[in-house]
């Protein structure tokens, strides 16, 4: 056995670890911040995304508390657990290959699923019930026993009740099942309906809070979609290509497509495993290319093709292998330089070169600098109109200070509404610099000449602000303007 697959549990084990110390050691995200907000407030949906990242994180920081390790906690347990399922699901689709433990290999090393395994968005809980899906599908494929079927399609509920990506997984799987001949005679047998029914019986509860909502979620995740502008489809197909290429890492990035290719031409054949690899794969990958025809392509959103293109790139033939040992070598190291430099941020890099500066740089300074700020000024709140911003205050800033977000988001959060209450009151609204818009008149009764202010990191900015010193409108303002929970 090559040293790089020698004792994986082992590897394993130490990886988690090693996620684990990341996880606590490196600043929050705004929209992590964000999504604990989401966890302090649980429903059934929200505008952005299905429930699952808030419930989670809810379980996260009831086990370790409101703290970077607690809001991320299930991110590395469920990267773990994920590389198990994905080592049986490639052993079952591609036997007496080592493709299972190749494929989890391949995977971990990405760019990709190392910040992945490390943060929590929605993209960490539909990665990890993806993969559950796709063990549950490859165990169908291997043992023939219908009951797996129950169990893809509960993965799929709770993949659709991450994120709504999990839609072109159950296209996946229809369209496998029409297309292989072997899994084909299923569909006249009550397995693969009651799949769907249970599926849809998990995703319910965010259909019926949309459906209370003008269906304000789907509304806003569907206006993405359809838009055409080919004048700048090469530009978008273009950073679609390169964003893939660089959170894959290249050698991954290339051995995945090669994998894709190779299962496509072995699905021909109505080989039901390939066909699966392909049908989880390229379906997708054409909706993204569909998508970067008029809009731009969000880098994270491709990477739930990956667990079953690590199977496939696992499965490659002839020279291929060869690059497997420097592809995880490669983005190993990659991933290890980023996890450093979002903790510690040992390279004083300029901001294009170093995206964890605009992203993590300086939040716990300027909550110092905005709290020395309000305490000389006597004001009674901190608020803010972003709400990344505003939730990475109600965590940073002392718990005594009150912390508000006024936003018309917050109209679908059940969260207490703080309009009446600062009614006469005046506090300090934060705004970025990057707005040239002055605050809403008809939100604030007063509003005074703003305070320039930066977050730095080591001397480098990564952002300025204006906080402008505000006055509580009476009666209140038609904005919703709630009152953010705070760390217990």
């Amino acid at each position: 056995m090559p040293p790089l697959l020698a004792r994986p549990w082992l590897w394993l084990l130490g990886l988690t670890g090693a996620r684990l110390a990341i996880a606590t050691l490196m600043p929050l995200a705004p929209d992590e911040a964000y999504y604990w907000v989401w966890s302090r407030a649980l429903a059934p949906g929200y505008l952005d995304h299905p429930p699952m990242v808030a419930l989670w994180i809810h379980l996260g920081t009831a086990l370790a508390g409101d703290t970077p390790l607690g809001i991320r906690l299930l991110a590395p347990l469920s990267a773990a657990l994920g590389a198990v399922l994905l080592v049986r699901a490639g052993d079952d689709l591609l036997p007496g290959r080592n493709a299972g433990l190749i494929a989890a290999i391949l995977l971990n090393s990405t760019l990709l699923f190392g910040v992945g395994a490390v943060t929590m968005t929605p993209d960490t809980p539909v990665l990890f019930f993806w993969t559950v899906t796709l063990f549950a599908l490859a165990r169908l494929v291997a043992t023939g026993n219908g009951a797996w079927w129950l169990a893809a399609g509960a993965a799929l509920g709770l993949t659709l009740a991450s994120k709504y990506t999990g839609l072109l997984l159950g296209a996946g799987i229809a369209a496998w099942t029409l297309a292989t001949p072997t899994i084909r005679p299923w569909l006249r047998r009550p397995q693969p309906w009651l799949a769907a029914l249970l599926a849809l019986a998990v995703f319910a509860p965010v259909l019926l809070w949309n459906a209370e909502h003008d269906w304000a979620s789907f509304a806003k995740q569907g206006g993405r979609a359809g838009v055409f502008d080919l004048s700048r489809a090469p530009q978008f197909l273009g950073e679609l290509i390169g964003g893939q290429a660089g959170l894959a890492t290249p050698l991954i990035f290339a051995l995945c497509l090669a994998g894709i290719g190779f299962a496509t031409r072995r699905a021909l054949s109505g080989t039901a495993a390939w066909t699966l690899l392909v049908a989880l794969t390229a379906l997708p990958l054409l909706v993204f290319a569909q998508h970067a025809l008029g809009d731009r392509v969000q880098a994270n959103w491709p990477a739930i093709i990956y667990p079953a293109a690590a199977i496939a790139a696992a499965g490659l033939p002839g020279n291929w292998p060869r690059l497997i040992r420097p592809a995880a070598l490669l983005g190993l190291t990659l991933t290890l330089i980023a996890w450093t430099q979002a903790s510690f941020a040992p390279l004083p890099l300029p901001m294009r070169l170093d995206p964890t500066l605009l992203r993590l740089g300086g939040w716990t300074a300027l909550a110092h600098d905005i709290e020395a700020e309000r305490s000389r000024t006597h004001a009674a709140f901190i608020a803010s109109d972003n709400y990344g911003h505003a939730a990475l205050l109600a965590l940073l800033l002392p718990p005594t200070t009150k912390v508000y977000a006024i936003e018309d988001r917050w109209r679908f959060f059940a969260l207490p509404d703080a309009r009446p209450a600062i009614a006469g009151q005046t506090g300090l609204l934060l705004r970025s610099a990057r707005r040239d818009d002055a605050p809403e008149p008809a939100d604030w009764s007063e509003i005074a000449r703003p305070l320039l202010i930066e977050r730095t990191r080591n001397g480098m900015t990564a952002e300025a602000f204006r906080l402008y010193r505000v006055t509580g409108r009476t009666p209140p303002g038609p904005v919703p303007l709630v009152t953010l929970p705070r760390p217990r």
